[in-house]
């Protein structure tokens, strides 16, 4: 029986593009550009303030993503080590993770010491911004992505290790879920994050002082934008509310100073003041004069008043660290 070559209709945009004498030339250009537009999207950062700030859903997180900023967040990695006893996490995780994911990976330093105490996992950790090293442990891999956006993953993760996302997240119940759904029965998430309410416990914080007044700006400030500034106390029932069992949650006070008398209280307070003195620009700026309409010249004022207050060691202030995990339920 004869047979007969027969054209296949198509759509007009799923034509070939000519590309005349030398294709091979002329479609590595076009890659290139594509992958070079697509790295600027990642990549072009925003000056703002005299701070460097993500491309990527650019506007979406309030905090910069310069060098100084990643010094910061290195130091919170150490505080938050120091708060939990040394441990990286306080899940009790089983031995043998094989998929750990690390959202909003930041510096990507808690991913790496994972990697490096789990050889055997495949670790990931996601950020709106590229400031991750090249060099890193062989099972640790870092990507561009949006954990607001529809997760994509195909395959499930033992451990989903989520830290410090305050006023970073716009609906916190619903990324919850998307944990819940991406989690392995058997597999657990940890979410850890602040109460950035500052208190005193004997009335030095007083209404007067720059302190109080900017905390409580602050916090209104970043409800006005759409963002949680204190998710820490409402990690537990988020947990509850998505699904997960066994939940267990802790509270750390973190002290703003070294004026504690116990010695550990001390340790961590001395942590929480450098953190706090290095990121006053880094926490107000985009927030202040975006959604306040302050001046950079007038949160420059705001923070060198607090700095001052701060170095007086007779006001005693504090916030907490809450850290809550749970377990998603195995099939029936």
């Amino acid at each position: 029986m004869a047979t007969t070559t027969e054209s296949i209709a198509v759509e007009p945009y799923l034509q070939a593009s000519n590309y005349g004498d030398d294709p091979d030339s002329a479609y590595g250009d076009e890659v290139g550009s594509y992958t070079t537009s697509l790295a600027s999207n990642i990549t072009d950062y925003k000056i703002e303030n005299n701070r460097r700030y993500h491309a990527y859903k650019e506007g979406s997180y309030l905090y910069p993503n310069d060098e100084k900023e990643s010094d910061r967040l290195d130091i919170m990695h150490k505080l938050t080590e120091v708060s939990l006893g040394g441990k990286l996490n306080l899940a009790p995780v089983p031995s043998n993770l094989q998929r750990i994911l690390d959202i909003g990976t930041g510096t990507g330093i808690w991913a790496m010491e994972m990697g490096d105490k789990y050889p055997n996992a495949e670790i990931l950790g996601n950020d709106l911004s590229a400031i991750q090293p090249r060099w890193v442990p062989p099972n640790v891999r870092f990507e561009i992505d949006d954990v607001e956006a529809n997760w994509t993953y195909h395959q499930t993760f033992d451990y989903i290790h989520c830290r410090f996302m305050g006023n970073a997240i716009r609906n916190w119940p619903r990324l919850v879920r998307q944990c819940f759904e991406h989690t392995k029965p058997g597999g657990w998430v940890e979410c850890i994050d602040l109460d950035l309410e500052w208190n005193s416990p004997d009335g030095s914080l007083t209404p007067d002082l720059a302190s109080k007044h900017f905390n409580t700006t602050f916090l209104a400030a970043s409800r006005e934008g759409g963002m949680e500034p204190c998710p820490g106390p409402l990690l537990e029932g988020w947990l509850r509310d998505a699904g997960f069992k066994d939940v267990a949650a802790e509270r750390h006070v973190w002290p703003v100073g070294t004026w504690p008398a116990d010695r550990y209280l001390k340790e961590v307070g001395a942590w929480n003041y450098l953190q706090i003195m290095e990121g006053l620009e880094a926490f107000t700026y985009a927030l202040f004069t975006r959604v306040l309409g302050y001046s950079q010249q007038e949160v420059d004022v705001v923070c060198a008043k607090i700095r001052k207050e701060m170095k007086n060691p007779k006001m005693h202030a504090y916030f907490y660290l809450h850290v809550a995990y749970g377990k998603k339920p195995e099939d029936k």
